[in-house]
C-alpha cells in the first residue's frame, strides 16, 4: 500500500459517456497502464474488471458503477466506471455528485450521442470540471474534427484539441501533443506500453499548426496576461499554457480534448497526463458545505484532514461476501477503523468496524482514510443512499443526492410462502442499493409492483432477484407508471359531524386545491392563525391530504402538482379530535380535486433513432404512427441519418424488435425519460376502460 498522498496529489475522476462508446475499455486500458492489472480486460470477452455482474459481462454494458483506485506518476486517482445507459442514470448522478472531475467519451464516428448530453448537462449542474476523449479513431467513419464540432453545436461546449490524430480510421497510429508540438506513436506489438516520440510527420504537419494556434488563442483568451503577450508576438511556452489551461478546465470555461483508440491501446498514457494535468484535485474544490442539524445554520468543511469528518454515503451494494457495502467519499477531516461517528441526518450512531479501499469486486482493508479519499465500510445499521456520517461532536448534514422519478412497472407474484419470504428480502435489498428501484404492495390484487426508469432497468433488477435471491415468481408485462394532476382551482368545505366507537367527532374544513410545480418540497399550506386552530389539528389536517396524494381519482394513479391550502376550519372542544379533522381534510380533499378538472399524465421520451439514408421513410412513417412529435433530422457521418422526437412511452413497448425489421437490423435507438404530458382523451378512455 502506498502512504497517504498529499491532497494536491488526489484525483476524484468519472469515465461517463454515452452507451458503447468505450467508456469501459477505457477504464480498463488506465487499470493496466497504471499497473493495476496485469492483462488487458475485454468487454467482448467478458474479463473486464469494472464490470464483473453476471448480467454485465453477458450483455457487454455497465449496470453500477465501480470504484476503482490506482495511481500515475505519484498521483492517486479514484476513478468511478459509469453506465452508458439511460435506465441506470441514477449510478451516473450519485457518481458526478462526489467526483470533482470527469473524462467524457466520446465515439470517434458519431460524436456527441443523447446520453453524452444527459451526463454533461448533470455535470455542468454539479460544477464538475471536465476534458473530453474522442475513442474509437480507428473505426470506420472516425472523424475527430466533426466529433469536436458536435460539442460545440449540442453541448454549447468550449471543447479545446490539445491534440491531434495522425490518420483516420484503419490508418490511425498516434496523435500530434499540440502544446508540446511533438507526435506520439503507438506500436501494435507491445500492448500499448511504449510510446515513441518522433517530429511532426510533414503529412498532417499543416492542420495540426492550425489547430496549434486555434488552441493558443482560446487558451490565452482567458488569461489576460497571455492575451497581451500573445497580441505583442511573445512566444508563450508550453508551461505558461498549460498552467492557464488548467486554469480555464476548472472554472469551466474550456474542455480539453484528447483522441485515441483504447480498444487498440492507443492514446491512454497522455489521457493519464491530462487528467493530472487539468482536472481538480479536492483542494482546487471550494469548501462543501451542508447544514448544522442543532444550531439549524450552514457551515462549511474544507478539504482538510485535521478538520471533523464530513463524508457522503453515496452508493449502497450488497456483497456476497462482505455484506451490505456502504460506499462514501470524504470530505473533511478523516476516517479511522473502529471509531464511531454520527449519522446527522438521523441522529444515529454508526460504529466502523472496517474501512476499504475499492477495486471494483475486490477489496483492501485500510486503518483509515482522510479529506479527498473515496471508499467503502461495512456494517452501518441506519446510513443509505445520501446520508452523512459526521465527526460526533461536529456533526453536519451534506445536501443529499436527488433522484428521478420511475415511469415503468411490472407485477411479481410469488410461487410459494417460501418465495414471498425472499422476494420480501431481496425487495429491501435491492432497494436500498438502488434509489430509481421503488416497491409497493397493491392492496387490490395483493402483487408486489416494482418501478424502474427503463424495460431493461426492470428486466436486470428481475434477473438479479431470481439469480442471487432464488425467488421463483410469476413477472408480468411492463406497464407505464402514469402519474394524475389538476388543470383547475377548486374550494370545498367539508363539516364531519358524526358517531365514532361511542364517540361524537366533529370538524369543519375548507380546502383550496390549485395546479403548483412538480417537485416543490411541501405542497401544503395552512393560512390560518395560531389562536384559531391549534398546531396538531393542522398538522391532522395536512396528513388527511397529503396521504390522499397517493392515490388519484381518474385512475388511482399517484397526484403529483398539486398545491393544497387550508383556508378556514371550525372546531368545538368538546367533540373535536384529529380523527375528525384528518378525515373531513382527506373528504374535502377528493372532493376538491374531483371539481378542478383532473387530468392523466403520461412519460414522453426523448427518442433518438439512427439508421441508414435508406430506410428513414419507413421509420418516420412509425414514429408517426406512434404519435411522436418530430423534432429534429440530420445526417450523420458514413451515410447515416438520424432522427430526434419526443414519443410517449406507452408505444415504445417492443420498439427495438420492429426497428431491427424496419432496418434489416441496421437502426439503433436510444430513449430517456423527458417529461410528463397530459394523455388525449381517446388513450384516456382506453386506460381507464380497457377499450
Amino acid at each position: 500500500m502506498a502512504e497517504e498522498p498529499l491532497l494536491e496529489k488526489i484525483r476524484n475522476i468519472g469515465i461517463i459517456a454515452h452507451i458503447d462508446a468505450g467508456k469501459t475499455t477505457t477504464t480498463e486500458r488506465i487499470l493496466y497502464y497504471t499497473g493495476r492489472t496485469h492483462r488487458l480486460g475485454n468487454v467482448d470477452d467478458g474479463t473486464t474488471i469494472t464490470d464483473w455482474m453476471e448480467q454485465e459481462r453477458e450483455r457487454g454494458i455497465t449496470i453500477t458503477s465501480a470504484a476503482v483506485t490506482c495511481f500515475w506518476k505519484h498521483y492517486q486517482i479514484n476513478i468511478v466506471d459509469t453506465p452508458g445507459h439511460i435506465d441506470f442514470t441514477a449510478e451516473v448522478q450519485r457518481s458526478l455528485r462526489v467526483l470533482d472531475g470527469g473524462v467524457v467519451v466520446f465515439d470517434g464516428m458519431a460524436g456527441v450521442e443523447p446520453q453524452s448530453e444527459t451526463v454533461w448537462r448533470q455535470a455542468q449542474t454539479f460544477g464538475v470540471p471536465l476534458i473530453a476523449f474522442i475513442n474509437k479513431m480507428d473505426k470506420l467513419g472516425a472523424d475527430f474534427a466533426h466529433a469536436v464540432q458536435t460539442i460545440r453545436d449540442r453541448l454549447h461546449g468550449s471543447p479545446v484539441p490539445i491534440q491531434w490524430p495522425i490518420g483516420a480510421e484503419a490508418t490511425f497510429r498516434g496523435v500530434i501533443d499540440l502544446l508540446e508540438w511533438e507526435a506520439l506513436l503507438w506500436s501494435d506489438t507491445d500492448l500499448g506500453q511504449e510510446l515513441e516520440r518522433v517530429p511532426v510527420p510533414e503529412s498532417v504537419e499543416i492542420d495540426a499548426l492550425a489547430a496549434r494556434e486555434a488552441m493558443i488563442e482560446a487558451i490565452v483568451e482567458t488569461d489576460e496576461e497571455l492575451t497581451i503577450r500573445y497580441l505583442e508576438e511573445e512566444e508563450i511556452t508550453s508551461q505558461a499554457l498549460r498552467q492557464a489551461l488548467r486554469k480555464a478546465t476548472l472554472a469551466g470555461k474550456l474542455q480539453p480534448v484528447l483522441c485515441g483508440s483504447a480498444l487498440r491501446n492507443k492514446g491512454i498514457q497522455p489521457l493519464l497526463d491530462a487528467v493530472v494535468d487539468f482536472l481538480p484535485s479536492p483542494l482546487d474544490v471550494p469548501p462543501v458545505q451542508g447544514e448544522n442539524p442543532k444550531k439549524k445554520s450552514i457551515e462549511e468543511r474544507p478539504a482538510n484532514p485535521s478538520e471533523p469528518l464530513a463524508a457522503l454515503v453515496f452508493k449502497i451494494a450488497t456483497d456476497a461476501y462482505a455484506g451490505r457495502l456502504a460506499y462514501f467519499r470524504i470530505y473533511s477531516g478523516k476516517m479511522v477503523r473502529g471509531n464511531v461517528y454520527i449519522n446527522a441526518a438521523k441522529s444515529a450512531r454508526e460504529r466502523i468496524p472496517k474501512i476499504l479501499r475499492m477495486f471494483a469486486d475486490h477489496r483492501e482493508e485500510v486503518e483509515s482514510l482522510q479529506a479527498g479519499d473515496i471508499g467503502a465500510t461495512v456494517g452501518l445499521k441506519e446510513t443509505f443512499t445520501g446520508d452523512t456520517i459526521a465527526a460526533m461532536h461536529a456533526p453536519i448534514v451534506l445536501e443529499t443526492i436527488r433522484f428521478p422519478e420511475p415511469v415503468i412497472w411490472v407485477a411479481v407474484e410469488p410461487k410459494t410462502v417460501a418465495d414471498q419470504d425472499r422476494l420480501n428480502e431481496a425487495m429491501q435489498r435491492l432497494a436500498e442499493e438502488d434509489p430509481t428501484f421503488q416497491v409497493r404492495l397493491d392492496e387490490g390484487t395483493g402483487q408486489t409492483i416494482i418501478a424502474g426508469m427503463g424495460e431493461l432497468h426492470l428486466e436486470i433488477l428481475v434477473d438479479r432477484m431470481l439469480r442471487e435471491f432464488r425467488v421463483q415468481a410469476n413477472v408480468g408485462k411492463p406497464r407505464v407508471a402514469y402519474k394524475e394532476t389538476i388543470e383547475g382551482t377548486s374550494r370545498v368545505e367539508v363539516v364531519f359531524d358524526r358517531m365514532m366507537a361511542g364517540k361524537p367527532q366533529y370538524a369543519r374544513v375548507m380546502l383550496e386545491v390549485s395546479p403548483d410545480e412538480v417537485g416543490q418540497e411541501s405542497p401544503f399550506e395552512n393560512l390560518m392563525r395560531p389562536q384559531d386552530l391549534p398546531s396538531h389539528l393542522v398538522e391532522a389536517v395536512r396528513a388527511g391530504a397529503i396521504e390522499s396524494l397517493d392515490s388519484g381519482f381518474l385512475a388511482g394513479y399517484p397526484l403529483v402538482g398539486v398545491r393544497v391550502r387550508l383556508l378556514d376550519a371550525d372546531m368545538e372542544v368538546e367533540r373535536s379530535t384529529e380523527i375528525a379533522f384528518k378525515a373531513a381534510a382527506a373528504q374535502a380533499f377528493r372532493q376538491a380535486v374531483q371539481a378542478a378538472s383532473p387530468v392523466l399524465l403520461e412519460p414522453v421520451m426523448a427518442v433518438e433513432v439512427v439508421m441508414p439514408e435508406g430506410f428513414v421513410g419507413e421509420v418516420l412513417g412509425d414514429l408517426n404512427a406512434r404519435n411522436s412529435e418530430i423534432q429534429l433530422m440530420e445526417s450523420r457521418p458514413g451515410g447515416a441519418q438520424a432522427i430526434r422526437a419526443y414519443t410517449p412511452l406507452a408505444k415504445m413497448f417492443g420498439y427495438a424488435t420492429d426497428l431491427r425489421s424496419m432496418t434489416q437490423g441496421r437502426g439503433t435507438f436510444t430513449m430517456e425519460f423527458h417529461h410528463y404530458a397530459p394523455v388525449d382523451s381517446r388513450q384516456l378512455e382506453a386506460i381507464l376502460y380497457g377499450m
